[in-house]
């Protein structure tokens, strides 16, 4: 299959990348961060997420980013939205498209949501009602795609049950997430093609962790599947909860590089994405993630 021509990335940093931060991050900074990501031309950006911030403190002011921050024409300002009271927030903030998450494995699900998949999926019929009253477009995450820290391997059949009643509910895209990084470029193919049988590529999206240094061997993969939209996370934030001391999302720099080495377009100014990964790693305190925001620094 020849390589798609055009690739969306899907910049999660502002939310996946920070959510598991210790220190308290301010709202200005996560501001600042997203507004450089938006003039680096990124066309999709998730800002935060509308969650207790019981469970997660540094969503807070997920409200006060969105309010702040300087939206761009054309660029996609979304929201993590676990449940119906995050989705009503999401919307009194202005927000026009949110996502949910369920998981592929169910050991992970009762783990981290502390309910089945099933239940899981049924909380968000709700969500999907009021969306579509709202006109908000939803997205749909699959966890645990290629593995879980819980009970190993995942039936990509299992995967595709669960990415299927997400698109069933309305998701107009479902993104498959290698969320411990255990995943190779074999079977990140035979996940695509079997998930592939139920849900049109075009309305598939791939999310790989690093842990095991597979993340861009299985966006190439991807592509020769015929994926083209990959989440991604500026400077490589977010470590993996649960691995060890692993290295979490693939960072955005490094995919840029490899898209714009295959010729592929995507619209984003690589130095402007680097400016954007050292920005925030000098607020965190922190080494950039990213190999080639590395290299090219250096």
């Amino acid at each position: 299959m020849s390589l798609p021509h055009n690739v969306r990335l899907v910049e999660v940093g502002p939310r996946d990348g920070l959510q598991n931060e210790k220190q308290p991050i301010s709202v200005a900074d996560k501001v600042r961060l997203v507004d450089d990501l938006s003039a680096a031309g990124l066309g999709y950006i998730e800002v935060g997420s509308f969650v207790s911030p019981k469970w997660v403190p540094q969503m807070a002011g997920s409200a006060e980013v969105f309010a702040q921050i300087q939206q761009r024409a054309g660029v996609t300002y979304a929201a993590l939205t676990p449940n119906l009271q995050g989705f009503e927030a999401a919307l009194a903030a202005g927000v026009k498209e949110v996502a949910v998450f369920a998981a592929g494995s169910e050991a992970f699900s009762q783990k981290n949501l502390n309910c089945s998949i099933s239940d899981s999926l049924t909380r968000f019929v709700p969500v999907m009602a009021a969306a579509q009253q709202h006109g908000v477009r939803v997205r749909g995450y699959v966890s645990c795609v290629l593995g879980c820290p819980y009970q190993g391997e995942v039936a990509a059949a299992q995967v595709a049950a669960v990415a299927k009643e997400l698109f069933a509910m309305g998701c107009y895209e479902v993104s498959l997430g290698d969320t411990i990084g255990t995943g190779t470029a074999g079977n990140t193919r035979n996940l695509f093609e079997v998930v592939g049988r139920d849900i049109p590529r075009p309305q598939l999206a791939g999310h790989f962790h690093d842990t095991y240094g597979q993340a861009l061997a299985n966006i190439y993969a991807s592509l020769l599947e015929g994926i083209s939209v990959f989440d991604s996370s500026v400077a490589g934030l977010g470590g993996c909860p649960y691995a060890k001391g692993a290295s979490g999302n693939v960072a955005s720099e490094d995919v840029l590089y490899l898209l714009n080495g295959l010729g592929i377009h995507t619209g984003i100014d690589l130095d402007k994405l680097i400016t954007a990964g050292q920005g925030i790693c000098a607020v965190l305190g922190r080494a950039n993630g990213s190999r080639v925001a590395r290299a090219r620094l250096a």
